[in-house]
């Protein structure tokens, strides 16, 4: 039995009452009065509606551990990161390592894996295995159809995918950038419903207007909360917030919890708010989470007022899984599964020969955001190959395929803020090949090479040989590690202000960051292990100009 101030989100009204749960339901509500000033509150969990389990470098499980101890009970869960590692063995690894906790994840069949033609993944997700995946219970929707060309051009592949979601009556997910009127109605109309990939206000709201549910991103590197925030008032029920890629360290201070303080702070109602956060993606994605109502399961957060909003207690099927910043969901160790195939590379591999041509393009990495802009630079010259222009923050770019050995491929990149050294990671989404920045050859290849002879991982380098030099191992897939979620929050953090402190970076998230230079459906410039990539016409262009 539990008293307190209890949140009805269906009738809009707080009363006081007791709960009594049974076998892990909510088996009777008895309203006792209007709500008590001073006494608790019990509302739904929160609900991160659009997640990448990965990209907070823990296995399930302990994504898990630190997720209810900010009231979050459920996640709405694509994994098509580990899917272009390992393919459809990597979806299940997610689930069956997530069904190890108390914990409610709904993971969903990748879409497109690869993400694209144009860079090379470690497996491939076919139109058959997204039949096996949907058929499966804990699948619970189609995941984001990031490949939108192909939805307005109507290739076969993405049809017939979009297809079996629709047999299945599962819902299907989108991420359409910038798309917008009569391209977005296509889209739409095509039986895509969300999108979490919007950037301005003007998008959020002509996507809404179509009938679209827009996904609030407020994550480690995408943070979109301030600009799209305005939607909530006008489109309520459309309205759901997600993290998109959330880093350990700040998953271990808060997650969707701050998100409501935030939104109430700005003056949005209690109603509106709380709708975003809990009901919202119960709904539209058919959770099995409770929702406090009778015969639900008894899944919900006891909070100390309504204005801070800290968590007391976060309880799933009757079972209290946090507690006053503690979790009790166990440290678990999990399976290492991975695909690495290089060797270590040499200074010279990171070359770039100079060419007639005195002009290159740049990449142009925005701090907070996904998108990139193309720039226009002087070549700096010397000795034949063209170098970093550490004065203009013009450093360089690498991928290195993982999957093979073949050469790497080589570009430049404004705004990372390295005053020496370089730091690489084995997160590049979304093929997950090894990816560095850095100011010069030497630093470049011994940050890849600790990633490759760890077998995945965040590393960082001074730029002086005999200094000391940080590596963060990521031993499942090349993307996880199934080690205590805690000591990897406060390992990533140590990292993370190493590359900021020691190297010079500015950037919020310099590894995040890092990690989407390389996501190919995102425009303007990007690059892949094939070669510099534009975004906007999709497809490679010259570092020449």
């Amino acid at each position: 039995m539990l008293t307190a101030n209890i949140i009805d989100l269906f009738d809009q009204t707080i009363y006081f009452g007791t709960l009594e749960i049974k076998n892990g339901r909510i088996a009777r509500i008895d309203r006792q009065g209007a709500q008590r000033p001073g006494e608790p509150y019990i509302l739904p969990g929160f609900v991160d509606a659009h997640v990448h389990i990965e990209s907070s470098l823990l296995t399930p499980a302990q994504f898990a551990r630190l997720a209810v101890l900010h009231g979050t009970v459920a996640t709405v869960s694509d994994p098509h990161e580990i899917g272009n590692v390992l393919g459809v063995r990597g979806v299940e690894y997610m689930i069956e390592d997530g069904n190890r906790v108390p914990f409610k994840f709904s993971f969903g069949a990748p879409s497109c894996v690869p993400a694209t033609t144009f860079e090379t993944a470690g497996a491939k997700i076919s139109v058959r295995d997204v039949r096996k995946l949907l058929g499966m219970k804990e699948i619970g929707y189609l995941a984001e159809m990031m490949n939108f060309p192909g939805v307005l051009h109507l290739d076969p592949d993405v049809m017939a995918k979009i297809a079996l979601a629709k047999a299945f009556n599962k819902p299907i997910d989108g991420h359409a950038p910038g798309l917008r009127g009569d391209d977005a109605q296509r889209y739409i109309d095509a039986g895509i419903e969300t999108d979490h990939e919007c950037f301005s206000y003007e998008e959020a709201l002509d996507k809404a207007q179509r009938g679209m549910h827009i996904l609030i991103r407020e994550g480690s590197a995408a943070r979109n909360f301030d600009a799209l925030i305005p939607i909530l008032a006008e489109y309520p029920a459309q309205v759901m917030f997600c993290s998109d890629d959330k880093h350990p360290d700040t998953l271990l201070e808060g997650h969707i919890n701050q998100l409501v303080v935030r939104a109430l702070a700005k003056g949005h109602t209690l109603w509106h708010v709380l709708r975003a956060a809990c009901l919202n993606p119960v709904l539209h994605y058919r959770l099995p989470v409770g929702l406090l109502r009778e015969g639900d399961p008894a899944d919900f957060i006891m909070i100390n007022n309504l204005q801070e909003f800290h968590i007391v207690r976060t309880i799933i099927n009757g079972e209290v899984v946090a507690e006053d910043g503690q979790s009790y969901i166990p440290d678990l160790r999990s399976e290492h599964v991975n695909q690495f195939n290089c060797t270590p590379k040499l200074p010279a591999d990171f070359r770039v020969p100079a060419s007639e041509a005195s002009q290159i393009r740049v990449i142009e990495a925005l701090d907070g955001q996904l998108i990139t802009n193309e720039l226009i630079e002087n070549a700096v010259v010397e000795n034949g190959n063209i170098v970093p222009d550490i004065g203009q923050d013009i450093l360089k770019i690498t991928v290195v395929n993982r999957y093979q050995d073949v050469p790497p491929a080589v570009a430049f990149i404004k705004n990372f803020g390295l005053k020496h050294g370089a730091l690489a990671s084995s997160v590049g989404h979304d093929s997950h090949n090894i990816i560095a920045v850095g100011c010069d050859d030497d630093s470049i290849c011994r940050a890849v090479n600790l990633v490759i002879e760890n077998q995945g991982g965040l590393s960082a380098v001074n730029g002086n040989p005999t200094a000391s030099s940080y590596i963060l191992p990521l031993p499942v897939a090349g993307l996880m590690t199934d080690a205590d979620g805690y000591l990897i929050a406060q390992q990533y953090a140590a990292i993370d202000q190493y590359v900021k402190k020691e190297l010079g970076s500015l950037l919020k998230a310099p590894f995040m960051t890092l990690s989407f230079m390389v996501l190919l459906v995102i425009p303007a410039l990007k690059l892949s292990d094939r070669g510099l990539f534009d975004g906007s016409h999709f497809q490679f262009t010259n570092l020449s100009v």
